[in-house]
């Protein structure tokens, strides 16, 4: 069964059957998996720009909803900073 799609960097490819090949292959998917699970500051960046892109559509069907909730969370940031630097200067 073939298919259009390239096979990804972490996945060995089927039908190898030469040892030292097979072992290579699974080598570097393991690198590359690694890799992909290590790469914090990639995997942060690509979770943002998603949820970036949800909250978007989300301020274009509801302005005033994302308004308002976007002052609701700086007064909550605003009141918790002020707690915690009334807390420490007492």
């Amino acid at each position: 069964m073939s298919s259009d799609k390239p096979l990804p960097a972490t996945a060995v490819p089927a039908g190898i059957t030469d040892p030292v090949t097979q072992a290579r292959a699974e080598l570097k998917a393991a690198l590359a998996a690694i890799e992909v699970k290590a790469n914090v500051p990639k995997r942060v960046a690509e979770a943002t720009e998603r949820r970036v892109v949800v909250l978007r559509r989300i301020a274009r069907r509801n302005p005033a909803g994302v308004t308002a909730a976007v002052v609701a969370t700086a007064a909550v940031v605003g009141g918790v900073v002020w707690g915690l630097v009334r807390l420490y200067t007492r």
